[in-house]
C-alpha cells in the first residue's frame, strides 16, 4: 500500500515534471500522458493526485507563485543590507538558491507573463500590490522619497525587477555573464542599488570645457 509520504513524493514529482514540460512547450501543448511519462508514473496517478490537467496547472501555478512570495519575504533583510552596506552577497545568495541553473521556474514564469496567461496576470497584479505597499511604507518611514505618482513608481520598479526573468538570455548575451547566477546577481544588485540610491543623471550638466588654442607654428 502506498504511504502518505509516498503520495507526497509522487505529487511533487508529478508537479515538477509538469512544470518542466509547461516551461519548455507551454501548458496547452502538454498532455496528461506526457506528464505521467516524464514523472515515471501512470496517467491514472496524475489524475488521482490532481483530478485533471487543469487541477495540475493550478498546483503548478500555486507552487511558482509561492516560491516568489517566499523569495520576496526573505529578500527584505538582504535588501536592507544591500542599501546599508552596498554588499549584495545576501540577496544574490537568495536569488541564486531560488533559481538554480537547471530550474524551469524562470522559463515558466516568463511564459506566463508574456503570453497573457491569466495566472501570470494575477501573479503580476499581486506583486504590484506588494510593491506599492512596500514603497508606501518606506516613504512613511523616511527610507524613500515620496512620489507624486506612487502606482507608476511601483510599476516601474517592478518592471525593472522583472527584467531579469523576462530578458535573462539577451542580457547574458550582451553582458557576457548570466545575470541570475550568484556572481551575476551580485553585480546586478549592487549596480541597481547604486542607481536607486544615488541616481544616474546629474541635475545640472557640467559646463563644457573650452577647447585649448593650438600653438601656432
Amino acid at each position: 500500500m502506498r504511504s502518505a509520504d509516498d503520495d507526497l513524493t509522487a505529487r511533487a514529482t508529478i508537479r515538477n515534471a509538469a512544470l518542466q514540460l509547461f516551461a519548455d512547450l507551454g501548458p496547452d501543448a502538454v498532455s496528461v500522458r506526457a506528464i505521467a511519462s516524464a514523472a515515471g508514473v501512470s496517467p491514472a496517478l496524475v489524475l488521482h493526485h490532481f483530478g485533471s490537467k487543469a487541477g495540475l496547472r493550478e498546483a503548478v501555478n500555486r507552487y511558482a507563485a509561492d516560491r516568489i512570495d517566499v523569495l520576496i519575504a526573505e529578500s527584505e533583510q538582504g535588501a536592507a543590507e544591500l542599501f546599508a552596506t552596498g554588499s549584495a552577497d545576501a540577496i544574490a545568495g537568495l536569488f541564486a538558491a531560488a533559481f538554480p541553473p537547471d530550474s524551469p521556474l524562470v522559463a515558466y514564469l516568463r511564459r506566463l507573463l508574456l503570453t497573457g496567461d491569466q495566472a501570470g496576470v494575477d501573479m503580476f497584479r499581486r506583486w504590484f500590490s506588494d510593491s506599492l505597499a512596500m514603497f508606501d511604507e518606506m516613504a512613511a518611514a523616511g527610507l524613500a522619497t515620496p512620489s507624486d505618482d506612487p502606482p507608476v513608481r511601483a510599476a516601474f520598479m517592478l518592471a525593472a525587477d522583472m527584467a531579469l526573468l523576462l530578458l535573462r538570455e539577451p542580457l547574458a548575451a550582451v553582458l557576457g555573464f548570466d545575470p541570475m547566477s550568484r556572481d551575476g546577481l551580485r553585480r546586478w544588485a549592487a549596480e541597481v542599488a547604486q542607481i536607486t540610491r544615488d541616481g544616474i543623471f546629474t541635475t545640472s550638466p557640467e559646463e563644457p570645457t573650452e577647447p585649448q588654442p593650438r600653438d601656432q607654428p
